[in-house]
C-alpha cells in the first residue's frame, strides 16, 4: 500500500525502484533510477532470518544511493527467499531476473553462466532478450560457491586467497571427481603427496568450470555472473581459455539478479 508521504515524495522527485535477490547464501539489493542506472546496492549473508537481512540490505543500499525509502515506487523480489521480503509488491523467478539483468548490460543473444553459492544456472537468451532455454544444478554442491567454501578449510587457506593462489599455479593438479566429498579426499591425498597448494586450488577451479561445461553447450557470446565470479576473476580467465572465446562480465556480476528484479519493478510500475 502506498502512503501519502510516499505519494508526495514520488510527485516531487523522479521515482526509484528496488530489486531484492534473496539467495540461500547471500542477499543482494539493488536500487535504480528511472533510467535503469544503479544508484546503490548491498550484499550480505542471508543467514537464518531472510526478512531481516533483506530489510538491512535495503537500508544500506538506500544509504549508498543517498535517498529515502519513500522514493522507492515499487520493489520486486527474487531468489530462494523471494517471499520473505516484506517491502516487495511482487516477485519473479531468479531465472527471469538474471536474464533481464544481464540483457540490460549485453542486449544481444547470450549464454549466461551464473555461479552462485548453492546452485549453478545456464540461461540462454535470443537477440530480443527472450529466454530460449535454461538449466539449473541444485542437487549437488559441485561447481558452486559452496564447493570452494568446503575446500578452503581442507587446504587451511582463507577463501579470499583462492583466486591469487590459482593464478600463481604453474602445474595444475587435475582432480578426477566432481563430487564435493570425493574431491575433499583427493585434495587431502594430494597434500599428502606434497603437491603445491596453488596447483591444487587451480585444479579446484578447473573442476568448477568442468562441472558447468557439462551442463549445456554455449552460444557464441557468453556472460559470467554470480558471487563466485565476482570474487574469483581468474575463474573467468580459465573459462575463456577452455572455451576459446572471450567472456563478458558485468561491472557488478553478483547483482544481476537484483538488478533484473529492479528493472521488472520499473517496467511493471510504468505499465
Amino acid at each position: 500500500m502506498t502512503t501519502s508521504s510516499q505519494t508526495t515524495s514520488q510527485n516531487l522527485y523522479p521515482p526509484c525502484f528496488a530489486g531484492a535477490d534473496v539467495g540461500a547464501s547471500r542477499t543482494k539489493v539493488a536500487v535504480i533510477d528511472a533510467d535503469g542506472y544503479m544508484l546503490g546496492y548491498c550484499v550480505d549473508r542471508s543467514g537464518t532470518d531472510f526478512s531481516a537481512t533483506a530489510d538491512r540490505c535495503l537500508t544500506e543500499a538506500l544509504a549508498m544511493a543517498d535517498i529515502k525509502k519513500d522514493r522507492i515506487a515499487r520493489t520486486i523480489s527474487t531468489g530462494y527467499g523471494r517471499k520473505n521480503v516484506s517491502y516487495a509488491q511482487d516477485y519473479r523467478t531468479e531465472i527471469s531476473c538474471h536474464g533481464k539483468g544481464c540483457f540490460h548490460y549485453f542486449p544481444f543473444a547470450i549464454t549466461i553462466i551464473d555461479i552462485g553459492g548453492q546452485d549453478n544456472k545456464i540461461i540462454k537468451l535470443d537477440e530480443n532478450g527472450k529466454r530460449t532455454s535454461f538449466k539449473m544444478n541444485r542437487k549437488c554442491a559441485a561447481g558452486t560457491g559452496a564447493f570452494l567454501e568446503e575446500m578452503s578449510p581442507r587446504l587451511d587457506i582463507p577463501l579470499t586467497e583462492m583466486n591469487g593462489l590459482a593464478a600463481a599455479s604453474t602445474n595444475m593438479v587435475k582432480l578426477g571427481s566432481f563430487c564435493t566429498v570425493f574431491s575433499a579426499t583427493e585434495v587431502l591425498e594430494n597434500i599428502r603427496r606434497g603437491k603445491r597448494v596453488e596447483d591444487i586450488v587451480k585444479g579446484l577451479f578447473f573442476s568448477v568450470i568442468s562441472r558447468i561445461r557439462e551442463m549445456d553447450a554455449f552460444t557464441e557470446k557468453v556472460v559470467m555472473t554470480g558471487g563466485v565470479v565476482a570474487h574469483n576473476p581468474y575463474l573467468v580467465e580459465m573459462t575463456q581459455e577452455l572455451i576459446s572465446r572471450p567472456i563478458l562480465v558485468p561491472d557488478l556480476p553478483q547483482f544481476t539478479g537484483a538488478l533484473g528484479a529492479a528493472l521488472y519493478a520499473r517496467e511493471t510500475f510504468e505499465n
